[in-house]
């Protein structure tokens, strides 16, 4: 029979208050059982060795099963200190350095989403825990003004360290637990902004490699939608200055589907950002790189697809400039990408408006294509798009053909005339070489004389 049961067995002369006495004595047991389980899952074992302590590491398991099935199933509020046993024993559990064998051999890896992933032998204790942590939050028994005494800016910003684990599951429910976090403990939410945002600014200034990014992304994409309109400067800011320079690193690709979406909630919430978002798009946009350029002109898209008429305005010059460039890349697919721009009908309406700038920036850029270009594909693409201005404003073609004939012509013959320099420098030179351009040899010196030593 249990201490409670005990407890509970009446004796023939209690007093009248006995009843509120012996709930006190239930009160307590419930608190002291439960710190009891969980200060017996403060062990941490050593899981390298999967035979070593096997009994006692199943043991754990079984208790931390038990918690997470008597805090789903709980119908009395968790006391201050069952939440203070609870934080302490997520933290022991929880927070940890990784292994540095496992961080040297990732850095060092590809640095693809292909990469093979690794599996922390841990993982089945972790598991168990991450999810007692996520009943914790989400539990109504819990009391967040009480609980925010633990889950503090301390314990999150352990929590958001946990974020470059190599293994991609424990990624995948700390993603959870922290959407969880933001929700629940409104007061963590400006810190939580800030401390994510400086794990951005590690990344791209100093790090060159984060685990998490992408996962870290896609919480903020959901925080991202529930921001009010009109948006505040701090959230601008953290487009701006956070997200918008995660364009920078060579692995964006890992992550660059959730970075869209982020900023395209920003543009949704506000579309005079969208201006912003492609000047940053062309500060950071990729030279050597053909893959990185062919997804920043997919996003670039996915842009101009949000974008309105008075801010395509201000930014179309530069835009175009570089699009001309990516016409006539050599690599081909970068071509071809570019081209497939004026098959979005939203962005062919506003080019179609802007005509009268837009055309003589990339028509030189198409009949250099239809000249010089190598890949088929391109060439038949390219005389599309030639078509298309064509049938949008023949007269403007025809005079920006004419222009390119004349600026064709001026630069051959600035080149005609660079080599004929070169020529005359060069017969210059050897007019006034001299006829003997042989050095007297230098006079031969004697041979140092040593003193002798009497």
């Amino acid at each position: 029979m249990s201490p409670r049961e005990n407890g509970s067995v009446g004796k023939p002369n209690a007093s009248p208050r006995s009843p509120s006495g012996v709930a006190a004595g239930e009160g307590r047991s419930r608190e002291d059982a439960f710190i009891q389980k969980v200060d017996i899952c403060c062990t941490v074992y050593d899981f390298a060795d999967r035979g070593k302590d096997s009994p006692e590491k199943e043991r754990k398991r079984q208790v931390l099963m038990s918690l997470v099935d008597s805090i789903g199933a709980a119908e009395e509020p968790l006391t201050e200190a069952m939440m203070s046993a609870c934080v302490h024993m997520f933290r022991v559990n929880l927070f940890r350095v990784f292994p540095p064998k496992v961080r040297s051999a990732t850095v060092g890896a590809s640095e693809t989403e292909e990469d093979e992933p690794f599996f922390d032998p841990s993982w089945y204790h972790l598991q168990v825990v991450y999810e007692l942590l996520l009943r914790f939050v989400t539990s109504p028994f819990v009391d967040p003004k009480v609980a925010r005494k633990y889950v503090d800016s301390s314990f999150v910003s352990k929590l958001l360290d946990l974020f470059d684990s190599d293994d991609p599951r424990e990624r995948d429910c700390l993603k959870t637990v922290l959407h969880r976090i933001y929700g629940k403990f409104m007061g963590n939410r400006p810190f939580i902004r800030k401390a994510v945002s400086n794990i951005f600014y590690r990344f791209v200034s100093e790090a060159d490699h984060h685990n998490g990014i992408a996962e870290l992304l896609e919480v903020f994409g959901s925080v991202i939608s529930g921001f009010a309109k009109p948006l505040k400067e701090e959230h601008k800011l953290f487009l701006w200055k956070a997200l918008i320079p995660l364009h920078k690193p060579k692995t964006v690709g890992v992550y660059l589907p959730q970075l869209t979406y982020c900023i395209t909630q920003f543009i949704e919430k506000e579309p005079k950002l969208a201006g912003t978002v492609i000047r940053g798009l062309l500060k950071y946009w990729p030279v050597t790189n053909s893959q990185k350029e062919m997804m920043f002109l997919g996003e670039l898209e996915e842009v101009l697809e949000l974008i309105d008429m008075a801010e395509f305005q201000k930014c179309m010059v530069p835009l175009f400039r570089r699009i001309a460039n990516c016409l006539n890349s050599s690599h081909f697919q970068v071509a071809e990408r570019a081209l497939f721009l004026w098959n979005n009908e939203h962005l062919f309406d506003m080019i179609s408006q802007n005509r009268q700038v837009i055309v003589p920036l990339v028509y030189p850029a198409l009949e250099r294509n239809a000249r010089l270009h190598w890949n088929q594909s391109v060439l038949n693409v390219t005389m599309n798009v030639r078509k298309m201005f064509f049938d949008m404003d023949e007269r403007l073609l025809l005079a920006c053909q004419s222009n390119f004939q004349v600026e064709e012509e001026k630069r051959a013959a600035t080149e005609e005339r660079r080599r004929l320099t070169w020529e005359q420098l060069e017969r210059n030179a050897d007019a006034f070489q001299p006829a003997n351009t042989s050095f007297p040899a230098a006079p031969s010196s004697a041979p140092p004389v040593v003193p002798t030593v009497t």
